[in-house]
């Protein structure tokens, strides 16, 4: 009788071992289930109308997609030191992702390649990066919206005269793309001279002294064509300056009211623009699915237009620029 009763006291505590076993098993599993994804989105700055356009569309698709976003920027699109800080950071915090947009095409390669080695997977947005490690690369076609801004000076300019380019910062590879696509079409026009390459450096008052310049050594200045928002504000506000408006034409990069206001009154002939809230959103959603074992496109061009007088109060247009955050007001 007594042993019956301890081979039941037995069975009894390995059964409840069993369903003690069991219940931690189905709560560690509730936990993991309710674990969100964390994605570190990390732009080339907080700065101008871009990249607040591109934090949107990361919100929205992490909204979607029920996962946390954790958003740093350096403080403008030369500190590459301080970009590279923020992605070794998230390394060390153990993201599962990194939506990345690259000050340098250079100088950001081995924190993408320490990333991916920690089995943390980077989508690469707006501009490229001398690496292939990445899950993803999503940006606009850069070298076109180039040719575009060449064209449209073509057009306006009858395929002659002197014109300007203002670049953006060395080494950042989505402007130089835009400024190798302008060169590359100006070339094909004997008449059009570039008489002046010039850096402004991501900062609109550096582009309007560097522009002040060129209008001072050239007089005879046709044309200009900016590769960024911040060199497109600072040539409009050189040429206002030097009372040149009409007679230089300005075209420019990106959006924001300013710009839009000039193309408005004329001061600006056109501005190229990208689609960033797409950019945001799709670096997200792409990095995502990676992450949950789906087959992504290693690259995904988002799409650009540019805007004139004549095309601003399209429906069209009103929708790209709503996404850029800037409203279209009837007269």
């Amino acid at each position: 009788m007594r042993s019956a009763r301890l081979a039941a006291a037995v069975a009894m505590a390995g059964l409840l071992a069993l369903m003690l076993g069991c219940a931690q098993e189905q709560e560690e599993g509730e936990g993991d289930e309710a674990k969100k994804l964390t994605i570190a989105v990390i732009p080339k700055a907080n700065v101008f109308t871009f990249w607040p356009t591109v934090k949107k569309g990361a919100e929205a698709a992490a909204k979607e997609l029920d996962v946390e976003i954790l958003w740093r920027g350096a403080e403008n699109e030369t500190s590459f030191g301080q970009e590279i800080e923020i992605v070794e950071a998230m390394i060390d915090r153990e993201v599962d992702g990194i939506v990345l947009a690259p000050q340098s095409a250079t100088a950001l390669v081995d924190v993408v390649k320490k990333a991916v080695a920690a089995e943390i997977p980077v989508v690469i947005i707006d501009s490229g990066i001398n690496t292939d490690v990445y899950a993803s690369f999503v940006a606009t076609d850069n070298y076109q919206g180039g040719v575009m801004g060449a064209e449209r000076l073509a057009t306006l300019l009858a395929k002659k005269g002197k014109v300007a380019l203002v670049r953006n910062i060395p080494g950042s590879a989505s402007t130089e793309d835009r400024e190798k696509g302008f060169l590359d079409t100006v070339a094909k026009y004997p008449d059009m001279q570039v008489v002046a390459k010039e850096y402004g450096m991501g900062d609109p008052t550096k582009a309007n002294e560097v522009v002040s310049a060129i209008l001072t050594a050239h007089p005879d200045l046709s044309g200009i064509f900016t590769a960024n928002e911040p060199g497109a504000i600072g040539a409009l506000n050189a040429v206002k300056n030097a009372g040149k408006v009409g007679k230089v034409k300005i075209v420019g990069f990106d959006a924001s009211p300013l710009l839009i206001a000039g193309i408005r009154d004329g001061s600006l002939d056109s501005t190229i623009v990208q689609d960033p809230f797409q950019m945001g959103y799709r670096g997200v959603k792409i990095l995502v699915d990676h992450i949950q074992g789906k087959s992504v496109a290693k690259e995904v061009k988002t799409p650009i237009e540019l805007i004139t007088q004549d095309n601003l109060a399209t429906d069209k247009i009103k929708e790209h620029l709503a996404a850029y955050g800037v409203t279209i007001e009837a007269k």
